[in-house]
């Protein structure tokens, strides 16, 4: 097995982007991997669920010590994202590159306006909102409804597809999808979403693995390289304004989206 070194290089980076923004750093893994490394997007979204697992694993770890996940609403959410990930992966060797491309962009152009949106609308007060999944503020734990478990239900079912089908599913997709359904602090919020993401890449990566789609002589050296990334990234992470940190890296997911939905398109032609 002849390991692809240079695999390395967008790894550091797409780390060193995780590390500084906590989050969405992981879904500009494929474009670097599409445009540096010349692999479609199907080859790609095992490599990059492998390193999303292997950061938010490392990252769940400290959470589990501070017992602020809500292991329940994990536990549906990830189980439910467990099932539907092998479809999404075995649907995107079905798809051309061309359409998983544009699909991509697509995905992409959505994670830029929410983390725009987010930076902008940050030191602003939030508006009261009845979620189905209602915190008990006497135990800490998510009041149960019917409501409230369709919800999660739905959270993980996309969660999932979208995992297996493009090798995406972190913050991005499932803080959102949370803070929809329900009022949990941001804390626990994106502690729960790291454990989430972990087991759902976990299964992305062991069902491309059985089907033959994991390019490991990459994989290996990618992922290496985006957990040096994000301890670097770590590292400098307080020298930046967070606000304009979020709303930069916006912009520049927006550019990535552009560029891989031109590349789908004259790909059509």
């Amino acid at each position: 097995m002849e390991v692809h070194w240079l695999g390395i290089l967008p790894g550091i980076f797409t780390g060193f982007v995780l590390g500084l923004t906590g989050s969405g750093g992981t879904i500009i893994a494929v474009p670097l991997l599409i445009f540096g490394l010349n692999v479609t997007v199907a080859e790609a979204a095992p490599v990059a669920l492998l390193s999303v697992g292997v950061s938010a694993a490392v990252a769940t770890y400290s959470s589990l010590r501070q017992r602020i996940i809500r292991y329940r609403a994990a536990g549906l959410i990830a189980g439910t994202g467990m099932l539907i990930t092998p479809a999404g992966v075995w649907v995107a060797q079905q798809f051309s590159d061309a359409l998983l491309t544009v699909l991509f962009s697509a995905v992409l152009a959505y994670a830029a306006l929410y983390m725009y949106r987010k930076s902008n609308l940050a030191a602003q007060p939030e508006e009261a909102v009845f979620p189905p999944c209602q915190l008990n503020l006497e135990s800490g734990r998510l009041i149960w409804t019917i409501p409230c478990a369709k919800g999660l239900l739905a959270s993980g079912a996309a969660t999932g597809f979208l995992s297996g089908l493009l090798g995406v599913g972190g913050g991005f997709i499932i803080i959102p999808a949370l803070r929809k359904v329900s009022d949990l602090p941001m804390k626990t919020l994106i502690a729960t979403a790291l454990s989430i993401t972990a087991l759902i890449s976990l299964t992305g990566v062991i069902s491309a693995t059985s089907m033959g789609f994991m390019n490991w002589p990459l994989a290996l050296p990618f992922t290496a390289g985006t957990v040096a990334g994000t301890l670097i990234g770590k590292h400098y992470a307080h020298s930046f304004d967070e606000a304009k940190l979020e709303r930069g890296f916006a912009i520049l997911t927006w550019c990535i989206a552009l560029s891989m939905l031109i590349k789908g398109a004259y790909a059509f032609y």
